[in-house]
């Protein structure tokens, strides 16, 4: 009988978990896009019965029937159980009538890291000349972002061999991110000769490179670019920033991509003029705010609206970038696939370049052109992200709601 009693507690228990796991996993907040349905998925006994939102400045109390008609610009959604206990509460941001001004003007990004990116680890030779790992059992590894060393927080390369250098080889209390938790560990530096000790780490706490940014909104000042994430070149993850600019860049050279081999974009990023700061580095895009648009030498007055993704239709397009001379153009291109209900990467559609001046300038997509907006009569329909490897007059495009909503959350 007690078996049969504990079975039961742990089969209640394991539907509870799965309730909480559920509730768990619909957001708090939620960004809804002109015209997009709202389609959340609950277990049994979890109903949406009540939707308040704000219309013409009135609430308004509406049914569980989410769509474009209930929901308002400003919602709440209340997710009971049994229709009677209140188990979350969602807010609903819905956008509507976004403008923004298309660019597709190749920049230069520099990013600044939380901490120091632990990208390698090797043997140290001490003072003794003897090869020591002094990381060894730390718990340390490939991709941990060291935030504080005894307390004092690292913000660069320069803090954490400061930090080293004074230790005189006695333990040093680290604090490290990995995965979002905060870790702490001990790590006794090696002498290697006076007044200079190592951990065994390599660490680095910027990275730089050339893309395209994608528009700017004027009523808001802020900028979207690249359509994908900036990854670390060391352990492929993406990169954990805590601020960044963009710059003015020169092209130097364009090398054509190559069937198995994607092409790129060179340029120099040096002694350029800052056109904006970096918030945020995402798995869709680079986001932040302009602070000197008139740099990029555009007619900002010159907005389009950003369409729905149920706008977007198979056939032609065109893209807006910049190769030579600094001067943007706008190529042919087709549309060939549209992926609705992908709200999760940047491969939201495959597109095909048609542009025969494109071509004998690239081949196609070339790295550097991530981030190329996309027009399709006359709206911003998304922008260019990846290039096909195996045929590289073909990517993947991203859809522009996704960007502007992840935008709006920045």
């Amino acid at each position: 009988m007690k078996k049969i009693v504990l079975s039961i507690i742990g089969f209640l228990f394991l539907i509870l978990y799965v309730y909480v796991l559920s509730l768990d996993s619909i957001p708090n907040n939620i960004i809804l896009f002109e015209d997009e349905t709202l389609d959340i998925k609950t277990l049994f006994g979890i109903t949406c019965e009540r939707v308040e939102y704000v219309a013409n400045g009135e609430t308004v109390e509406a049914s569980s029937n989410l769509n474009k008609d209930t929901v308002g610009e400003k919602s709440t959604l209340f997710f009971r159980l049994f229709d009677k206990i209140v188990v979350k509460k969602v807010d609903v941001d819905v956008i509507k009538d976004v403008k923004v001004v298309p660019i597709g003007s190749t920049i230069g990004l520099k990013l600044y890291t939380k901490g120091v990116l632990v990208v390698g680890m090797n043997e140290v030779e001490n003072s003794e000349s003897k090869s020591v790992k002094p990381y060894e059992n730390s718990g340390i590894v490939e991709g941990d972002m060291i935030i504080s060393v005894n307390n004092n927080t690292i913000t660069c390369t320069a803090d954490l061999l400061e930090e080293v250098n004074k230790s005189n080889g006695e333990d040093l209390q680290i604090e490290y991110v990995r995965d979002g938790n905060i870790y702490e560990t001990d790590i006794k530096p090696e002498k290697i000769e006076d007044n200079e000790y190592k951990l065994g780490l390599w660490v680095r706490d910027s990275a730089a490179g050339v893309g395209t940014i994608t528009y700017y909104e004027p009523s808001t000042n802020r900028f979207a670019a690249l359509g994908h994430g900036i990854m670390d070149i060391d352990t492929g993850e993406l990169l954990e920033i805590a601020n960044g600019e963009i710059v003015t860049t020169n092209i130097l050279s364009i090398n054509k991509s190559q069937k198995g081999t994607p092409g790129e974009i060179r340029g120099s990023i040096l002694n350029q003029n800052t056109l904006g700061k970096i918030s945020k580095n995402t798995q869709i895009g680079i986001y932040g705010t302009l602070t000197n648009p008139g740099a990029l030498g555009i007619d900002l007055t010159k907005t389009i609206e950003v369409a729905g993704r149920n706008e977007i239709i198979l056939g032609p397009a065109k893209i807006i970038c910049t190769l030579e001379n600094n001067v943007r153009k706008e190529y042919d291109i087709e549309i060939q696939q549209i992926d609705l209900k992908n709200n999760e990467n940047n491969k939201s559609m495959v597109i095909k370049v048609t542009d025969e001046e494109l071509l004998e300038k690239t081949n196609g997509i070339i790295q550097g052109m991530s981030g190329s907006p996309i027009i399709q009569n006359g709206k911003l329909v998304g922008a260019v992200t990846q290039v096909f490897i195996s045929s590289p007059d073909m990517g993947y495009g991203i859809f522009a709601d996704l960007m502007i909503k992840e935008m709006k959350e920045s």
